[in-house]
């Protein structure tokens, strides 16, 4: 168990970070102040150092200024007692893609008054398909990261935390999942692709998993009770959400994942 008092680094992408979710407390960021991190370290009274930033790539927490930002890494010291990890996504392009996708489908859907092929070409702009090398770098690039966690604290508690489920179940093509019944299992395939990086990760460094992709199938889009968001034009300043990505039931049920872990 992580004492009360003690420091807890959070590095990660927008999918740590929390983007459209009130408070935001860094809006270059993207980063919420009810996100998980935020969430744990409040219910455990952890002091939090929280660097995650929406866009950011494994680079940006190995070695690459993101904006005006420092390397995530730079904020982990000799006294962090615990690190929570969410990134690769976006080494993938994996939200990208979803999105990329989303937004030429639904400009292909009236350009097919212009016929069907012009349709095809705008919808065929997007690859959804990734080799098994892209996820292998994912995976080597995570193990790449918990090692540097751990030059800079050896006693940190470190814990990788994969990402919440977009598609599931009772994920079907719709008004805000604007796919074809071909393209949305690719992008199921790319989110097994991450989880699995995730785990080779894990298994490879011995730091705990903190399994969301898994624990979340159940509360994709579509389902009765959605931990993310679906596809939408609107910007969250105009009532929209922040397109595939947690939502607040989402950010609040990893960081309950996370605390139970903790209190094992």
């Amino acid at each position: 168990m992580i004492s009360p008092g003690s420091r807890y680094v959070a590095l990660g992408s927008s999918f740590a970070a929390g983007p459209g979710i009130d408070p935001i407390v860094h809006a270059p960021a993207g980063r919420s102040g009810n996100n998980y991190a935020h969430l744990v370290a409040a219910e455990l009274g952890l002091e939090l150092t929280d660097v995650t930033y929406s866009g950011a790539t494994t680079a940006h927490v190995l070695d690459t200024r993101q904006d005006e930002a420092a390397p995530q890494l730079d904020a982990v010291t000799a006294d962090t007692a615990l690190v929570t990890i969410t990134v690769g996504g976006n080494d993938l392009e994996y939200v990208g893609t979803f999105i990329r996708g989303s937004f030429l489908n639904t400009l292909a859907k009236p350009a097919t008054i212009l016929g069907r092929r012009v349709a095809n070409r705008i919808r065929a702009r997007v690859s959804y398909l990734k080799d098994e090398a892209a996820y292998q770098a994912v995976a080597d690039s995570l193990v790449t990261v918990v090692e540097n966690v751990r030059e800079r604290s050896p006693g940190a508690r470190i814990l990788l935390v994969d990402y919440l489920s977009l598609v599931g179940p009772s994920t079907r093509p719709r008004l805000d999942v604007p796919l074809n019944e071909e393209q949305l299992p690719s992008v199921a395939m790319m989110a097994d692709g991450l989880a699995a990086a995730f785990a080779k990760a894990a298994a490879t460094t011995g730091v705990e998993l903190i399994a969301a992709s898994a624990a979340s199938q159940d509360h994709a889009i579509g389902s009765a009770e959605p931990w993310t968001t679906g596809f939408t034009l609107r910007p969250p300043s105009l009532g929209g959400v922040v397109p595939y990505h947690p939502n607040a039931a989402g950010m609040r049920a990893v960081a309950d994942l996370v605390v139970r872990t903790l209190r094992r």
